[in-house]
């Protein structure tokens, strides 16, 4: 009889995802989605726009910084050294994937594009505008449970549509990540076919939007992740 040895654990990667909101109250509309039939991860599923966390994101420039109480909020049980420099990296990587897979620019017009080395972030900066950081805030926090393909320590930040710089004429992105935009109202979205941990979100979401104050800078992270064979939820 052969022993088998368990297979070790994937060590999930940084990532961020971005919610955008119009409207207010049970009228706000989400922008979602819908993935390709050909991508190899959660095909046809309807997703917030996001991705994990590279290198430049943690470095490129923005043209204005998180609010200090959601910098501080993303250092809170970050894994390895906390750092202001990674916590901003999340929030330019929701930034940066929204992008890519939208063409939707979150920004400020810039006299001088910001250089850089990344594709993406030339892209960007090709626009005339440089990232702004100051109208996201913290929403949640989930790991991908142990033994999935992919494992993503993901952070969901909300922003007002009001802060994208083009949101009638969308940058046509040559990519193979781009999503089928789509604007819905929440309940309509948790009628979809989404990742369950999306419903979650949306879920949550939902109870935010009706109550106002409930997005502040200062406002509590449901952070939830797999402990054993359990879910564990706690608020940050």
């Amino acid at each position: 009889m052969t022993n088998r040895v368990p297979a070790k654990a994937l060590r999930p990667r940084d990532a961020a995802t971005l919610i955008m909101l119009q409207g207010s109250g049970p009228a706000t509309r989400v922008l979602m989605g819908k993935r390709h039939a050909g991508h190899k991860f959660m095909p046809n599923k309807f997703v917030f726009p996001g991705g994990r966390v590279d290198f430049a994101d943690c470095r490129h420039p923005p043209a204005s910084d998180l609010h200090p109480k959601v910098a501080d909020k993303l250092m809170i049980k970050m894994r390895g050294r906390p750092s202001l420099g990674r916590a901003r990296g999340l929030a330019m990587a929701a930034v940066r994937e929204t992008f890519e897979e939208t063409g939707f620019v979150i920004g400020e017009a810039a006299a001088a594009p910001a250089a850089s080395r990344a594709k993406a972030w030339q892209e960007f900066s090709a626009t005339g505008y440089r990232p702004r950081l100051d109208g996201l805030r913290y929403f949640a926090r989930a790991i991908t449970p142990p033994g999935r393909p992919r494992r993503f320590d993901t952070r969901f930040f909300t922003v007002s549509a009001d802060h994208v710089c083009n949101i009638d004429s969308p940058v046509a992105i040559e990519s193979n990540e781009l999503l089928d935009p789509y604007w819905l109202t929440i309940e309509d979205a948790l009628e979809l076919d989404l990742p369950w941990i999306t419903t979650q979100i949306l879920a949550r979401l939902a109870e935010a939007v009706a109550k106002p104050g409930k997005l502040s800078p200062s406002s509590p992270v449901t952070y939830q992740r797999m402990i054993g064979k359990d879910w564990h939820y706690e608020t940050i």
